[in-house]
């Protein structure tokens, strides 16, 4: 089944896999990308009513609010943006602009339609870098370049027959390391972004482009090996046989239709003017200028206009200080759907530490697998390093989830640097070896003064 028609059930399903709990954020996401489904299969009249319904996620820090939405968009393949409320400043103010993240999401859907064409046609690139490479081997009158002799008055048969035989070495692998000199186009104009008086104007200027025609187009000679060159002319070729605009129109409709942005660290931007001091130009000017965007309007970007009326938007804060309550009435009508995810216990340590397709024991397992070293972990060892994790974050900062990396880091420091002299090594680790590594940690009470 394609997962763009993943029934809610298998969407939460796919996300257990990779997120343990907040089974009441999944089950909304899950919704959410059922109802993009079925908005596409509605008459195009009425599928241009219906908004999506998007969501606001309210919990601590490292509860999976961003993986919750970052793994959605994997499955679906939509284009995906995390984005920093708190980075925008309200318009006609030095700063980003919030129009910004629509042509930020655009480029990345560009580029991953773009691939996505390429990798199409990159049979028929290959043939054609394949004859380019050959070109570059084929000796020319005088050339000496691979070792060729040819006859005067039998260039052509020599040519056609020399060719044949460099094409069945190059095919078998006989020619990999032969270099050649390759001319590579030289990008020297860099883009710019261009700072204004009244704020931040994105303006992706290639000098290059713009002046290409009276200075030409210049290349820089490279010496390669022939896989070398092979990947490059390949890379060369394939992005010649790709319709540009093509891929433009098809990205532009990809982010219209299925665009997700998530807006980390919106209680950032939460509250009102205080009265004092002039506006605050990061916080309520923010929302204001968040409305529009969210509501649904045209953004114009280098690619086109891009409408932003079904682009679906996640909202997340802790908000520890401010609620969703304080945000402007106007934005919260536009998040209508709130999700509360809880803060994470030891249990939920555990789980993450061996349940996830990619947990953190067999992370460390597999890294440490290249050094020739068997590392497994016990479940005494496991429960050791949640309780760590679990205290740490009670008696310090609460960072979540994200505290069970430090704590792994710390605990394997020892084995991850001696690793490459260890290999062959079967190291267990249970719940001494554990205490042992974290003594330190556990008998001091100022956790401050550790990296956890």
């Amino acid at each position: 089944m394609s997962a763009s028609n993943f029934t809610p059930r298998e969407t939460v399903g796919e996300l257990d896999r990779y997120i343990v709990g907040q089974d009441q954020a999944k089950k909304a996401v899950a919704i959410a990308l059922r109802n993009r489904w079925r908005r596409q299969q509605l008459d195009p009249d009425l599928a241009d009513e219906i908004a999506p319904k998007n969501i606001i996620m309210i919990g601590p820090t490292g509860v999976g609010k961003t993986e919750i939405a970052r793994r959605m968009a994997r499955l679906t393949k939509a284009p995906f943006l995390k984005v920093e409320a708190s980075k925008f400043t309200e318009v006609g103010y030095v700063g980003r602009d919030v129009e910004s993240m629509i042509r930020d999401l655009t480029q990345m859907a560009i580029n991953l339609v773009k691939d996505e064409h390429q990798e199409r046609v990159v049979e028929k690139a290959k043939v054609r870098a394949e004859e380019r490479v050959l070109d570059l081997l084929l000796p020319s009158s005088g050339d000496e370049t691979v070792g060729y002799e040819v006859k005067e008055g039998e260039e052509g048969a020599a040519d056609s027959a020399t060719r044949d035989k460099l094409r069945k070495m190059l095919r078998a692998g006989d020619l990999d390391e032969r270099v050649l000199e390759l001319e590579t186009p030289d990008k020297v104009f860099p883009s710019i972004e261009v700072f204004t008086p009244g704020g931040m104007q994105e303006m992706d200027i290639n000098f290059q482009d713009l002046f290409g025609n009276m200075v030409g187009k210049k290349t820089r000679t490279r010496r390669l090996s022939v896989v070398e060159a092979m990947e490059s002319l390949t890379g060369e070729e394939s992005a010649k046989l790709v319709d540009i605009e093509k891929v433009s129109r098809e990205a532009i409709d990809r982010v219209e239709q299925t665009g997700i942005i998530f807006l980390d660290e919106i209680d950032k931007v939460a509250g009102r003017e205080s009265g004092k001091g002039g506006p605050d130009v990061s916080r309520e000017g923010v929302q204001r200028d968040l409305l529009p965007i969210i509501e649904g309007s045209q953004v114009n970007t280098k690619h086109g206009i891009v409408r932003t009326d079904h682009i679906l938007f996640i909202a997340a804060g802790a908000f520890h200080v401010t609620t969703v309550n304080d945000l402007i009435p106007e934005l919260q009508g536009r998040f209508p759907i709130r999700v509360s995810l809880n803060a994470l216990t030891r249990g939920d340590f555990v789980r993450i530490l061996t349940e996830p397709k990619v947990s953190l024991t067999r992370q460390y397992t597999e890294l440490l697998g290249t050094e020739g070293i068997s590392l497994s972990f016990s479940e005494g060892a496991v429960e050791a390093v949640a309780d760590v994790a679990a205290s740490a974050n009670e008696r310090s900062e609460n960072i979540g989830a994200r505290r069970l990396h430090t704590v792994m880091e710390r605990l394997l420091e020892d084995l991850l640097f001696t690793a490459p002299e260890r290999g062959g090594e079967v190291v267990a680790v249970d719940a001494q070896y554990v205490r042992d590594a974290l003594a330190d940690v556990l008998e001091d009470q100022d956790l401050a003064r550790y990296i956890l």
